[in-house]
């Protein structure tokens, strides 16, 4: 159902937007989501939505970089506070899974993106997040393991891999189930797994 557009500036606008199709990714499989949709969730005509965004791909690659940009901003807050590397890493852990439990279209956008037969824009995107994330990850596990806190033969590649890998495990059997709070549940037992496994057994 259509709401009344209200006024708002072309920043705000362009906001909305995105929030519109992070909402409509939680609801349906973000490869049909249509420019239609969009502007019917938003209460706009289409003509008013291509007056922000020129094409369909350029509302995918302004939603990659709004997800990309406040993942990676609320992960370095969450890592800055804490005592400790292995500290840290817990405190992303926990951020990014309730960044993805608050916003369960989110994970399901990333995987459509990273499984597309084409280069786009919009999956380059994705891919640069990983990397981004994955740098930080090895940033912290090279301090944890010079504190020795985490084990000096700690493969930082593989561990940083499956860190990410772990979340979206979680992320898979959330959408199984079709329960987004199972996400939040699972987490903490997840990570003191992980923790173990890369911690030092002295």
């Amino acid at each position: 159902m259509r709401q009344r557009p209200q006024y708002l500036s072309a920043e705000d606008r362009r906001e909305a937007t995105v929030q519109a199709v992070v909402d409509l990714a939680a609801e349906q499989n973000p490869a049909e989501i249509t420019t239609t949709a969009i502007a019917d969730r938003m209460g706009l005509t289409q003509g008013a939505l291509f007056r922000h965004f020129p094409t369909k791909e350029a509302i995918l690659e302004a939603t990659m970089s709004w997800v990309g940009e406040r993942l990676l901003v609320r992960v370095d807050e969450a890592a800055e506070d804490a005592a400790s590397p292995a500290a840290a890493l817990e405190a992303m852990f926990m951020t990014h899974i309730d960044f993805v439990a608050k916003r369960p279209g989110v994970p399901r956008m990333l995987f459509g993106e990273l499984q597309r037969a084409e280069e786009t824009l919009a999956k380059r995107m994705v891919q640069n997040l990983i990397r981004q994330y994955e740098q930080r990850l090895r940033r912290l596990m090279e301090e944890g393991k010079a504190q020795g806190e985490l084990s000096a033969e700690l493969n930082v590649e593989v561990a940083a891999a499956l860190f990410i890998g772990t979340i979206q495990g979680l992320v898979m059997q959330s959408l199984l189930a079709g329960n987004a709070s199972q996400i939040r549940r699972d987490a903490p037992a997840a990570f003191a797994i992980y923790r173990r496994g890369i911690g030092n057994s002295k």
